[in-house]
């Protein structure tokens, strides 16, 4: 088993070579502008799995995933010419998800500060329920109870 220190060295020399390569191009006219995010190399260095966004459209994506599948080999083989191990891994390419969500983030944000304009907007203008004062006095005058009904209640408390 590899250290994770070497794990992520080769990761990372994994996605040097694969930005280089696809920096000077392949053959295919389905290839559109690739970026490498990531590279995962399991514990055995033998599997890589390597992450990829695409600039443009849904077909655009669709044809350069079929475009780096179908160089999978003429890839691993440049690979296997830059690192300096026994064994070459197994490249899978997955579309990365990452711009997709970021963007989800970002309008989910935008919604939540328009709700916040219209609340705040409602809060300037807002007032208070009741009475100013919604407290009873003792010294009030008004809030004073009648004598008859204090009566009523001692002659219904006595029953």
């Amino acid at each position: 088993m590899a250290g994770f220190e070497r794990q992520a060295r080769v990761a990372d020399r994994i996605r040097v070579i694969l930005s280089e390569r696809l920096q000077k191009g392949l053959r295919d006219p389905r290839l559109g502008f690739v970026t490498i995010t990531d590279v995962r190399v399991t514990g055995d260095l033998q599997m890589a799995s390597v992450f990829y966004t695409v600039y443009g459209t849904d077909e655009e994506r669709a044809g350069t995933a079929a475009a780096l599948k179908a160089a999978t080999g003429l890839l691993r083989s440049e690979v296997g010419k830059g690192l300096n191990t026994r064994l070459t891994p197994t490249l899978e390419f997955i579309a990365d998800a990452l711009p997709d969500e970021a963007s989800n983030l970002a309008a989910l944000l935008n919604e939540a500060r328009q709700r916040d304009e219209q609340v705040r907007g409602l809060a300037e203008n807002a007032q208070f329920a009741g009475d100013e004062d919604p407290y009873h006095h003792d010294d009030d005058p008004e809030d004073a109870e009648p004598e008859a009904a204090a009566d009523v209640r001692a002659d219904d408390e006595r029953a």
